[in-house]
């Protein structure tokens, strides 16, 4: 096991450097005890903030909606824009609920479907490698699906040391261990051992270890080679993790494995995973991460930017 040895308490949290995130993590403490519809309300709220206050994220998820779904018209980008806000104005909140939540709490609004499909892959003695997508109840989910299966996940470390320490003892509370961001040996060998780790394959990762394979509307998108990497190293079963609302909270939906992704080469496994990772999302394209440049790396470093 290649754990990231868990940040401890110092003393100089408590001095005047920390005095601000202190003051946030006591208001958003006090906020999250709130009943659960007025936190909805609160979060849909502070989307409408966030419009305000960072335009150019808005026009990013609005540009990336477009590019993804070019049938829609420029009244539904719109609604589908605001929607998206409203979602982003609530995860803060998740993530503050899915760090500081008691367990009792957490499993009165969470629910899981397709855990079979876990069940099914352990008992042939395989890792379960779950493509968890960016969605922006991502936290809160991750820290329910602990209550049914705990978790191994890559670790990023984060810039400020006190937001670090709250951050990866929030996120261990329900599952096993993570791992540095860069330690690719270990997430292997976690899969060898037949546990459940999870990998976020839907980002913009660069031109150097990517290929351009379709996404939506985006005919060639940067795709991560690293998710095939694990696929063909690891004794493990792929398979679609994503987090939704429900009515009454939160569900992680686990997706049928996709084998064929270790047999195929590059671009035919890549061009299936996107397609997938596309059908998943348009089940509720309101949850996703919009607002970070999904398309930002061309194929060619003098190609015209598609956010101008």
């Amino acid at each position: 096991m290649s754990a990231i040895t868990p940040p401890s308490f110092k003393l100089a949290f408590l001095g005047p450097r920390y005095w601000l995130v202190w003051l946030g993590v006591v208001i958003l403490y006090v906020l999250t005890w709130l009943p659960f519809s007025w936190i909805r309300a609160i979060g849909s709220g502070a989307g409408r903030l966030i419009g305000r206050i960072v335009p150019k994220r808005v026009k990013i998820a609005r540009r990336n909606i477009s590019l993804t779904w070019p049938h829609l018209s420029e009244a539904e980008v719109e609604r589908l824009t605001r929607e998206n806000l409203r979602r982003a104005g609530m995860a803060l909140f998740e993530t503050a609920m899915g760090w500081w939540w008691p367990g009792w709490r957490i499993k009165r609004h969470f629910t899981i479907e397709g855990y079979e499909h876990v069940e099914a892959a352990l008992a042939q003695n395989k890792g379960v490698f779950g493509l968890a997508l960016h969605n922006m109840n991502l936290e809160f989910a991750c820290r329910g699906l602990g209550y049914t299966h705990p978790a191994i996940a890559f670790y990023r470390k984060h810039n400020n040391p006190l937001i670090d320490y709250l951050q990866y003892h929030g996120r261990a509370r329900s599952n096993k261990y993570m791992i540095h961001k860069r330690n690719a040996r270990a997430l292997i060998a976690a899969l060898d051992n037949q546990e459940l780790c999870l990998y976020l394959p839907d980002q913009d990762y660069g031109r150097s270890q990517s290929i351009f394979v379709p996404f939506g509307g985006v005919s060639q998108t940067a795709t991560s080679t690293a998710t095939l990497m694990f696929a063909r190293r690891a004794d493990c079963m792929p398979m679609i993790f994503t987090s939704q609302y429900t009515a009454n909270g939160y569900k992680v939906k686990i997706y049928p494995p996709m084998p064929e992704l270790a047999s195929l080469d590059d671009e035919a496994a890549l061009t299936k995973l996107n397609e997938k990772v596309a059908e998943v999302v348009a089940e509720q394209p309101e949850s996703y991460l919009w607002m970070h440049k999904r398309f930002k790396t061309r194929p060619d470093k003098d190609d015209p930017s598609l956010y101008d």
